[in-house]
């Protein structure tokens, strides 16, 4: 009898977490499978559950919520020390669910019916090391303007999935360059920039497509680099096009696929990493070739 994990964060997107379990309860007791739920209460118990439990006795973690708590979730196996890894199923449950729109899924019910096709597939994640520290990214490791739109558009929140938008265009108004030294592979790139972000995934935020060529399997991490030269003008005429993925045409953008991503700046900037402020620069990016796998 096959039996799975199922991690429910209550908190993501619009606290919808639990109401998405109610929704599928029916579904999961027609399947003749056990299933051992656990609530999450803090930020960090998707990481402790997934670094502690018994995974081994299971098919399957099958997680409710956003892309944090699937960072957390990955995080945690990845710090297992038994080595041991299960697939993982994603219901979105998140504000954006960036991860699971490179995989056209968006509706939870949907989702389930993809996890128990029990069809899996071996994904790409990225290993960041800034400081002492090491971090598994699922969807993006973002620097520079990039971070400020996400600690902006904290303050936004009432105006739901529209806040990102809002934050970007406040941040174009005050246009904050840095200086930094990007190592993209063996290539050395200095200047102003408006902000460098790392992409596994195509989409970041809600629905923008950062990295249109990117692939979830495909052993590349997809460097974008906005230059600081570019005008307010310019962002804001550049701005609407990450939604269809055209900004990479623009001549201020640089888009570059490569294996590592290690980027050194004047001071120490916030970084964000899947949608969460986490770490802080200098750091590096190596790209970990099918190193979990999730039910697609």
């Amino acid at each position: 009898m096959k039996s799975y994990i199922i991690i429910v964060n209550p908190f993501s997107g619009k606290k919808k977490g639990l109401n998405i379990l109610n929704n599928i309860e029916s579904i999961l007791d027609d399947k003749d499978y056990l299933f051992d739920t656990h609530i999450t209460e803090d930020s960090g118990d998707a990481f402790a559950l997934a670094q502690t439990l018994n995974i081994s006795d299971y098919d399957g973690i099958i997680m409710i919520g956003g892309d944090g708590t699937f960072h957390e979730i990955v995080n945690g196996m990845m710090n297992r020390k038994d080595n041991t890894r299960i697939p993982i199923g994603i219901i979105p449950g998140g504000t954006g669910n960036s991860f699971l729109l490179d995989l056209n899924i968006t509706d939870p019910i949907q989702a389930l019916d993809r996890i128990f096709l029990n069809k899996t597939k071996k994904i790409d994640i990225l290993r960041t090391k800034y400081k002492q520290n090491i971090k598994y990214s699922i969807n993006l490791v973002g620097w520079g303007m990039i971070t400020d739109v996400g600690l902006t558009s904290e303050k936004f929140r009432l105006f739901g999935y529209s806040r990102y938008t809002i934050a970007a265009v406040i941040e174009i108004f005050f246009k904050k360059t840095r200086y930094a030294k990007l190592k993209i592979d063996n290539n050395i790139i200095e200047g102003e920039f408006m902000f460098a972000i790392a992409c596994n995934s195509k989409n970041v935020g809600k629905g923008m497509l950062m990295a249109p060529n990117a692939k979830l399997d495909d052993g590349l991490i997809d460097v974008i680099i906005a230059e600081g030269n570019i005008s307010r003008l310019r962002l804001l005429n550049v701005l609407p096009k990450l939604f269809n993925g055209t900004h990479i045409n623009e001549p201020e953008v640089k888009y570059i696929q490569c294996k590592e991503f290690n980027l050194i700046s004047e001071g120490s900037d916030q970084l964000n990493i899947d949608g969460e402020m986490i770490g802080e620069s200098p750091f590096e990016s190596k790209v970990m070739e099918k190193a979990i796998d999730i039910f697609y």
